[in-house]
This record gives C-alpha cells, sequence and structure tokens, in this order.
C-alpha cells in the first residue's frame, strides 16, 4: 500500500514537471515569436522582384539582397522622371558612426549594391549604365548633408536581350557564412578564376594560402575582434540593433540577429524566447565572449584569406572595391566557396589604430589602402539568410 502511494506520487511529481516543462517551453517559444511569418525573408525569393512592374524597382529587390556592413542596408532609390533612370543614394540615417566613423564600410555597401544590380539587369534584359558620383563626390566636412544631395551612382537602363548571367542563381544565396570552413585549400585553378575577376588598374585582389600569411591575417583578425568586443561604446551601437525575436525582426528588418552565429530551426526560437524573456543573457560580456570564441574558431578552420586594395581612399575606389566584392562572392558561391570578411582590424577609430597601421605595413606598404580583408573556404555548415527590407522602403518619395 505504501509502495503504491510513492508510486502514486512519484508520477505525480513527474507530471507536474512536464506540465511546468511544457508551459515553459510555450511560453519561451511564443516569446521568440514562433507563429509570426518572417516577411524579413521574403526578398530571397526570387519571385519577389515579380510583385512591381517598375523595372528600377525589379533590380532594386535584387540589389538589396548584396552584402552590407552591420546589415544596415544604408540604400536609398530616387526614381527619375525618366523611367529609365534612377539613383542611388547612401542613407545618412543608417550609418554606424561609432564602428565606422568616415563612412569607408558605407561607400563599399554601395558598390556590393551597383553590382549585385548590374547581374540582375543582364538576367532581365536591361544593360544598366553606371555613373559614379554624377554630381560630384562629397563634402567631406559636411558628409551627411552631402550624402543626402549627392547620389553614390546614376543608373541609365536601356531595354535589351535577356542575357543568362551565370551569377545570378548565386545572388539568392547568404553572401557571410562565419562558421568554420574545411581545411582543404583552394586550387590553383579556383584561385585563378577568382584574381581574374579584378580588371580594374587601381585595385589589387590577392590570395593568401602560406602557411605565415594564415598565422599573421588570422592574429589580425583575432586581435580586431578582441579590441572590438571590449569597446563599451561601440557594443552599445551594436546592441541598438540586435534583434531577439520574430517580432522586431518584422519590425526593423535589418541589423543583427541569433541567426548571426548559424543558429536555425527550433534552437533559434529557444535562444531568441530566452533572449527575449532573460535580456541579461545578451549582456555586453557574455556577447563579447561569444564573438570572440566564434572569431578564434573560424580563424583556426580558414584555409585561405584574401585583400582588395585601393590605390587611393577616395570615394569613387571604395565604391569600386564593394563592386569587386560582390563579383567575388558571387563567383566564390559558383565555386562552392564561401566567404566572411573578419575585417574589424581595418576600422578607423582611435583604439584600432595600431593594428590598422601594422596590417597596412605588412601588406600595403607603399601607401595604398586594404578596403576588404575576408576569409574563405568550403563551407562545413550552411547559413541562414539575413534580414531584408521592404524594396519600397527605399524609394525616395
Amino acid at each position: 500500500m505504501n509502495q503504491s502511494r510513492w508510486k502514486n506520487s512519484l508520477n505525480i511529481i513527474f507530471l507536474s514537471i512536464a506540465g511546468i516543462l511544457a508551459v515553459v517551453s510555450i511560453v519561451v517559444l511564443m516569446a521568440s515569436g514562433v507563429f509570426s511569418r518572417a516577411q524579413y525573408v521574403e526578398p530571397w525569393q526570387k519571385s519577389y522582384s515579380e510583385k512591381f512592374d517598375d523595372p528600377r524597382i525589379q533590380l532594386t529587390a535584387h540589389a538589396l539582397l548584396a552584402a552590407n556592413g552591420h546589415n544596415m542596408q544604408p540604400w536609398k532609390i530616387q526614381l527619375d522622371a525618366d523611367k529609365n533612370v534612377f539613383y542611388l543614394f547612401a542613407d545618412s540615417e543608417r550609418l554606424v558612426k561609432e564602428v565606422d566613423p568616415f563612412a569607408r564600410q558605407t561607400m563599399i555597401t554601395q558598390g556590393t549594391f551597383l553590382e549585385y544590380l548590374r547581374v540582375a539587369g543582364d538576367q532581365l534584359g536591361y544593360q544598366t549604365d553606371i555613373t559614379l558620383f554624377p554630381n560630384g563626390e562629397y563634402d567631406e566636412q559636411n558628409l551627411a548633408a552631402s550624402m543626402k544631395s549627392k547620389p553614390v551612382a546614376k543608373i541609365a537602363l536601356t531595354k535589351v536581350e535577356p542575357q543568362k548571367n551565370p551569377l545570378y542563381e548565386y545572388m539568392f544565396l547568404p553572401d557571410t557564412n562565419r562558421a568554420a570552413y574545411q581545411k582543404t585549400p583552394l586550387t590553383s585553378e579556383e584561385v585563378q578564376q577568382l584574381l581574374a575577376i579584378n580588371t580594374d588598374p587601381d585595385l589589387t585582389l590577392t590570395v593568401f594560402q602560406e602557411a605565415a600569411d594564415l598565422e599573421k591575417l588570422g592574429a589580425y583578425a583575432l586581435e580586431g575582434a578582441k579590441i572590438e568586443s571590449s569597446v563599451h561604446r561601440i557594443n552599445e551601437e551594436s546592441a541598438k540593433i540586435f534583434r531577439a525575436n520574430e517580432y522586431d525582426k518584422n519590425k526593423y528588418r535589418y541589423g543583427f540577429s541569433v541567426e548571426g552565429q548559424g543558429t536555425t530551426g527550433i534552437m533559434k526560437h529557444i535562444m531568441q524566447g530566452l533572449i527575449t524573456l532573460i535580456p541579461s543573457m545578451n549582456n555586453e560580456e557574455s556577447s563579447a565572449n561569444l564573438y570572440v570564441n566564434s572569431t578564434k574558431t573560424a580563424v583556426e578552420n580558414t584555409p585561405a584569406y584574401a585583400l582588395i586594395i585601393s590605390k587611393d581612399n577616395s570615394r569613387i575606389q571604395q565604391v569600386k572595391s564593394g563592386m569587386l566584392y560582390s563579383r567575388l562572392v558571387l563567383t566564390a558561391h559558383s565555386l562552392g566557396i564561401v566567404m566572411q570578411p573578419p575585417s574589424q582590424v581595418l576600422e578607423e577609430y582611435s583604439e584600432m589604430t595600431e593594428p590598422y597601421e601594422k596590417i597596412h605595413a605588412d601588406y600595403a606598404p607603399d601607401g595604398s589602402t586594404i578596403q576588404m580583408f575576408f576569409r574563405m573556404g568550403k563551407h562545413t555548415k550552411e547559413f541562414p539568410p539575413s534580414m531584408r527590407r521592404d524594396v519600397m522602403d527605399l524609394i525616395l518619395q
């Protein structure tokens, strides 16, 4: 009798615990927004651009998939009265002034957009004539105001026969993979195919696979991550654009989220729910530790690095560097290669001055500027697409 009562009591305890866990799980998943439709990834669908009749908006809908600094998507489009012309502006409301004080990364991001637009134009049957800074370059003393008044590019369309661009289908893959890569080096054929992309005499593209370079560049990547993660004002800036759950991601559609570390499926919703309910889980110290540890893992599993170096640091060369980077991303995808720019060491704020000068002394001693620093390899894990804004949010009214 006593044994029977004991078993019944034990069953009641187990059922109670199970019930509590079920309730907690439901609360966590609801906090994550598990049943919300992920509107923020709709632009990644190939059919997305077909909603729009204006070819300029169709092309913009493709171009907003391009790699961009801190996923700020700092683009504005002005449609001209001439239905074959439109203008790209840098969005001065989307600058990350702590981590990118001179807006160099923002200008590279303008270039990544333009190259995706060009590839989409081939596929859709539009020749895209791109004129950079048609109204002159910025007034650097009044940069934000100048960005509002002077376009980065004028794009003129000419209707032509559609040409199948072999890179087009790779636009719909995530541009960045932060995971560990296979340690297999790139083949000489792959390297040559990537190097052949660069035809601009003012830009230099170099791939590094020698052990000494891997060690040195990996050390720069890790040092940059450690410095950036230790700067409070930069952590605050990043925290403001972190989207903890599906509700926030659908509301803002730009910035950072747990997908940035490759978290998907039910684990994504568990993490999102917990961070939403217990924000201290994502405090500055834990975020910094995660960032540094993930960078260390990435560095230890990187078979190749590459640099894009420009002869000068003009706005035009910054934009052109971004265009080259987009071509590299798409070509790399076609070869089964993924990329990630651990480029914190290239950032231009006081705490980063020493490693910035050292990497330039090592790899750009002639006074040129390293615009992009990125790792390459074959992936061990697929990464999900990041948030993207609705294309109509980019159109200036």
